[in-house]
């Protein structure tokens, strides 16, 4: 009689054990990220979203929701087996070196990355795609030692070929190739692309592989990191990625963008970022004094490597950048392809301006997605208020990311001023504390204005209710965009 009646009424125990098992689950979560102590935005977001979004709140979590940042994606003993070589850590600048208008800021990076500055640099900005990958296959046709490669995109298509091309020959000459892609940036590249240049020895690892791109908790977190290494006395990085369109503009009339190249001592913090990364994707422990070698002075600048990463401790590159701007006294320029700060960035701009200095945001007029072009313009009102000074860039797609303030420091690198690199994304920037440095960021900033309008606050706040009313709800998607 039970064993009918059981079978009758089988759909309704089923159903009755899928409910029971989601509450269970979505009770489970919803403590995990009240415990997380979270920004109690942040938290009651996401139980909103929880407990109104049935199944789908729950998946959206499970892709989106998580923090690493406690769980450590790579081990602090691996990252301590790498930044405790003996030759990486014997060049450290002294405390008493330190500049007296940039002190504050190299102590601040050196404790939350552990990375410390190094002078006797010299560096070279590049700003023009075709003269940058000139230079830095120039470098690695020079190579004697090793190649190191880790980048976000590396696209199958005629500056992809060239680089494949060059890191084969390389790794026939016998040099140690080492390539680090990532899985979601360069996922309409084919695996065909990348097996070539393993068969002819280059060692090549996705980071953070995924089966399915955008529908696995892991596609939210990128390495989005662009650093080259060679034989540990040349470094590159900066916003390029290997593509077509960072030479002739793609869909763009076209693709302003900045780089850097590092040769000194410099060079260890870039090798540093490098050697973790690839611990992450290989197992393998590079520590090596091969790959510190010892380098002469080879100029003045005093450069330090900021990274940051969703299982780190701090936010490493967006507190010096928090610290860059509240700490300028006459001006701050900045230019970033995505403007979507988070609450302590956005305060800092407010306050800089507020407080008399000259702070100025260069953007893009059109942004490579629609909906982060109005997301970036809900923002705008709110620092231009405050005195911010905001240009659109017209001559194509700006995808630079740099930072410079008093001709005294300036910052080139990887990381956007917005959520997802703040906190979601593995990034890299290179600061550099060199007053003639400094003056050449600066001086290209302003070469650039040239090419942007000006958002006057008053025509600003006249525009349509229904585009802003489209800009707030785009904004609501930032952290995913």
């Amino acid at each position: 009689m039970l064993q009918l009646l059981v079978l009758n009424n089988w759909p309704e125990i089923f159903l009755f054990l899928l409910n029971s098992i989601y509450w269970i689950t979505l009770i489970g979560v919803i403590l995990v990220v009240v415990l997380d102590n979270r920004n109690p935005v942040k938290t009651i977001s996401w139980v909103l979203v929880l407990i109104f979004l049935p199944y789908v709140g729950l998946v959206l979590y499970i892709f989106f929701g998580q923090r690493y940042r406690k769980q450590k994606i790579i081990s602090k003993k691996s990252i301590r087996s790498i930044e405790n070589n003996p030759a990486y850590l014997y060049e450290e600048l002294n405390p008493s070196q330190y500049p007296e208008d940039s002190g504050n800021l190299i102590e601040l990076l050196r404790r939350n990355n552990t990375h410390p500055v190094f002078s006797g640099n010299d560096v070279q900005l590049y700003t023009h795609g075709r003269t940058l990958f000139d230079a830095l296959f120039e470098d690695i046709r020079k190579a004697t030692l090793h190649v190191h490669l880790d980048y976000y995109i590396i696209e199958a298509c005629s500056i992809g070929y060239e680089l494949q091309e060059l890191l084969i020959a390389k790794a026939k000459e016998g040099v140690e190739v080492r390539l680090i892609y990532d899985d979601i940036g360069s996922w309409r590249t084919k695996n065909s692309f990348f097996r070539a240049m393993q068969d002819a020895g280059v060692q090549v690892y996705p980071f953070l592989k995924v089966l399915l791109p955008y529908l696995s908790p892991k596609a939210n977190y990128r390495n989005h990191r662009k650093i080259v290494v060679i034989d540990g006395k040349v470094g590159y990085t900066g916003g390029f990625n290997f593509g077509d369109r960072y030479v002739d503009g793609g869909r763009f009339e076209s693709w302003r963008d900045s780089h850097v190249r590092i040769t000194g001592k410099a060079v260890y913090g870039l090798q540093t970022a490098f050697l973790i990364d690839w611990f992450f994707v290989s197992r393998e422990l590079l520590t090596s004094k091969c790959f510190f070698p010892d380098v002469d002075d080879m100029g003045k600048c005093l450069v330090q490597t900021a990274t940051s990463s969703p299982d780190t401790d701090w936010e490493g590159v967006m507190q010096g950048l928090f610290s860059m701007v509240t700490r300028a006294k006459k001006y701050v320029y900045l230019q970033t392809p995505y403007f979507l700060p988070n609450e302590s960035l956005l305060t800092a701009l407010q306050v800089a301006a507020l407080s008399g200095v000259d702070v100025r945001l260069m953007i893009p007029d059109k942004s490579d997605t629609q909906i982060t072009t109005k997301a970036m313009f809900s923002y705008l009102s709110e620092i231009m208020d405050a005195g911010v000074k905001v240009y659109f860039y017209r001559k194509g797609f700006l995808h630079a990311k740099t930072a410079v303030a008093d001709d005294v420091v300036s910052t080139v690198g990887s990381t956007n001023l917005d959520y997802r690199s703040f906190e979601l994304d593995f990034e890299v920037n290179a600061f550099i504390y060199d007053k003639p440095f400094a003056q050449t960021m600066k001086d290209v900033f302003l070469n650039d204005l040239a090419h942007c309008a000006y958002v006057d606050p008053d025509r600003w706040e006249q525009r349509p209710r229904y585009k802003r009313w489209v800009e707030s709800i785009c904004r609501i998607f930032g952290p995913l965009l």
